[in-house]
């Protein structure tokens, strides 16, 4: 699936498109979402696309949140954005992936599947999140198959939002205890997977986020870039986007 702007011709920001991911956004991160807030008024109301390449948030109950102040906030600060003439796209992560077409119609987003062939400034560019490459980590892989399911989603949104939420608290937990066993390598994304996705999609250009691991890498394959994960609230701030202009060349920017 690709997607590209029919209007080339017109006048165009400097920057075509933006990419972020592993926001982590949450009320309890306030300095993290304050300097999300900025980036929106600052640089991407000043780019062509925004691409939200998952994990924007800490967890994602399902729409029926948007309710909760601190998620209408978000909401409605990626509404003034696409409202503006910003085109904002959405790709789900492990943690916001029951995000659907309420959450966009309310931010005026558009859902794309994982990955996705988007063609940027002349460029085809493979976007994704990342953790279905992590085949290492069978045990997430076991699990991420359980949770996209169709039916399992279904039972899962028609329980209570309460219930929900504290589910969603006890898997995280989980997590945390899970990946204290876990070596780096198995968290993160095998070369072979990487080198059969380049080779399915016929593209030489990604980026995805997930790993933590913000890095460039070159392979026979093509070059894929991982985007950092956003933390201003513990220690040094950190966090950071990925840029590209009318040219079709990439920037990293940083904090």
């Amino acid at each position: 699936m690709t997607i590209s702007r029919s209007d080339e011709n017109k006048a165009q920001p400097a920057m075509a498109a933006l990419f972020v991911s592993d926001l982590h956004l949450s009320p309890h991160m306030p300095a993290t979402a304050d300097a999300f807030f900025r980036f929106l008024d600052q640089q991407a109301a000043q780019a062509r696309q925004l691409y939200l390449l998952g994990d924007i948030f800490e967890y994602w109950a399902g729409d029926d949140d948007l309710d909760d102040p601190f998620n209408r906030r978000v909401a409605d600060a990626l509404r003034a954005l696409s409202d503006g003439g910003v085109a904002l796209f959405w790709l789900a992560g492990n943690r916001d992936f029951l995000a659907g077409e309420g959450f966009a119609r309310a931010t005026g987003a558009t859902l794309l599947p994982d990955p996705f062939v988007a063609e940027i400034a002349g460029r085809r560019i493979l976007l994704l999140h990342g953790d279905a490459q992590c085949t290492d980590d069978t045990a997430y892989m076991a699990f991420r198959q359980q949770v996209r399911s169709p039916d399992w989603q279904r039972a899962f949104l028609a329980r209570p939002l309460a219930e929900r939420k504290a589910i969603i608290a006890g898997m995280r937990e989980g997590s945390r205890d899970a990946q204290r066993g876990k070596t780096m390598d198995i968290m993160d994304v095998n070369p072979d997977a990487i080198a059969a996705l380049f080779d399915a999609e016929k593209v030489t250009l990604m980026i995805h986020g997930h790993t933590h691991r913000p890095a460039d890498h070159r392979s026979d394959a093509g070059v894929r870039h991982v985007l950092p994960d956003w933390d201003c609230d513990h220690g040094t701030p950190r966090g950071g986007w990925i840029a590209i202009d009318g040219d079709g060349s990439l920037q990293r920017h940083t904090l």
